[in-house]
């Protein structure tokens, strides 16, 4: 009696799984692309970053200069020995009393008449009559003239120049470094009040091969 054994038929040719080389060669083949395409991407974050950079500084700037124009048309009130300039970044997200010049208000006039008793003399001012021998004269009234006017009235307004703090996005804080006017152009200490500018806290540099605290 013969022993049976099983019977392995060999698979079709086209069918079989990934030999081990072409497994390694796929993924040296992935590895390779993913190398590659990291630079690409770093580049795209950053140049993104850099853009809400701009963007951030621009906002606030602009927030800086309409306060100061604000200023110096008197609408603002200035501490004696300042420039003008907002004292910090947080005023300009609370605000300020803002003074506009609104026309309110209407005047009154009064116009007093008097008349002539018969054969009398003229009526006293302010109770409007006459008096005459013998009759008081029925013409002699106290007419009031309506005469209409205006007064300007100053009107205050509670004005906000930023709605918040824009983040830095190389810090990913909404912290700014501060200068003051009477500051240089590279100091990095602020003088404590008026605020003529701001730049980023970071030390990175940007793909212009600038720093970001130079923007």
């Amino acid at each position: 009696m013969h022993a049976t054994f099983p019977y392995f038929r060999r698979p079709p040719r086209g069918q079989g799984g990934m030999t081990l080389l072409e497994l390694i060669i796929a993924c040296t083949i992935l590895l390779i692309l993913a190398t590659a395409a990291m630079p690409v991407a770093r580049f795209t974050v950053k140049r993104q970053k850099e853009a809400e950079l701009h963007r951030a500084l621009r906002e606030i700037r602009d927030a800086i200069d309409r306060y100061k124009d604000t200023a110096d048309k008197g609408r603002i009130r200035v501490e004696v020995g300042t420039e003008g300039y907002p004292p910090d970044l947080e005023t300009l997200v609370t605000g300020v009393d803002v003074v506009s010049q609104g026309t309110t208000g209407v005047a009154l006039g009064a116009g007093v008449g008097a008349g002539l008793g018969i054969g009398g003399a003229a009526g006293g001012v302010g109770a409007g009559t006459s008096t005459g021998f013998g009759a008081t004269n029925p013409a002699s009234t106290f007419n009031t003239a309506p005469a209409s006017g205006t007064s300007t009235l100053p009107v205050s307004q509670h004005v906000r120049f930023l709605r918040q703090i824009p983040t830095d996005p190389m810090t990913g804080r909404a912290e700014w470094g501060l200068r003051a006017v009477q500051d240089d152009s590279d100091s990095t200490s602020w003088g404590g009040r008026d605020v003529f500018d701001v730049y980023s806290l970071s030390q990175g540099i940007g793909l212009n091969n600038t720093k970001y605290s130079d923007w």
